[in-house]
């Protein structure tokens, strides 16, 4: 595929490739909705509604996707987060993450920042598998996705505090009183 389109082209595909299958899912199960049979169009609408139920988290992953253009690499394994780049990285669990930070710099570089007792670690937003952070971040509680996306997108220099697990464990006290 990458002969007969530009690099640009392929790029987008790819980031955009789950849901363009969601969409098909759904285009396929409208179209068997339409046959004759309740059986077979209720099996064109059941699958038209699981390609619907994927279309969205898979937008947000796609809007999430990092180009792998900054340097380092970033693993997401056992709710560990693993970031080796080429003069700094380290490791840092969900559990033990205490601030989570987005960093943007005058020039439009950005980067994650995640703290744990005394423990920084910066991972850029563009290194490659820094789109596993997503499903990571979303799992920490009280972090919508809508927040993290909206401050991915915001263009203006400056750091934005996406989560505290000081506000986490106020929240949760709050409930249970």
């Amino acid at each position: 595929m990458a002969e007969f389109l530009r690099p640009e082209v392929a790029a987008m595909l790819r980031r955009w490739r789950e849901p363009l299958v969601a969409l098909v899912v759904i285009a396929a199960g409208l179209w068997i909705a339409a046959r004759p049979g309740p059986i077979v169009q209720g099996f064109g609408w059941v699958l038209a509604g699981l390609g619907a139920m994927a279309l969205i988290p898979a937008i947000r992953r796609a809007r999430f996707a990092a180009s792998g253009e900054a340097p380092g690499v970033v693993q997401v394994d056992e709710r560990r987060i693993v970031y080796m780049g080429p003069t700094h990285g380290g490791a840092i669990a969900l559990d033990e993450l205490e601030h989570l930070s987005l960093r943007r710099l005058e020039d439009g570089r950005a980067a994650w920042i995640l703290a744990e007792s005394g423990a920084l670690l910066m991972i850029p937003v563009e290194a490659r598998g820094a789109e596993a952070l997503f499903d990571a971040f979303t799992a920490l509680p009280g972090l919508s996705a809508q927040a993290i996306l909206a401050a991915r997108d915001m263009p203006q220099a400056g750091t934005t505090r996406l989560w505290t697990r000081a506000q986490d464990r106020a929240r949760i006290g709050h409930l249970t009183r």
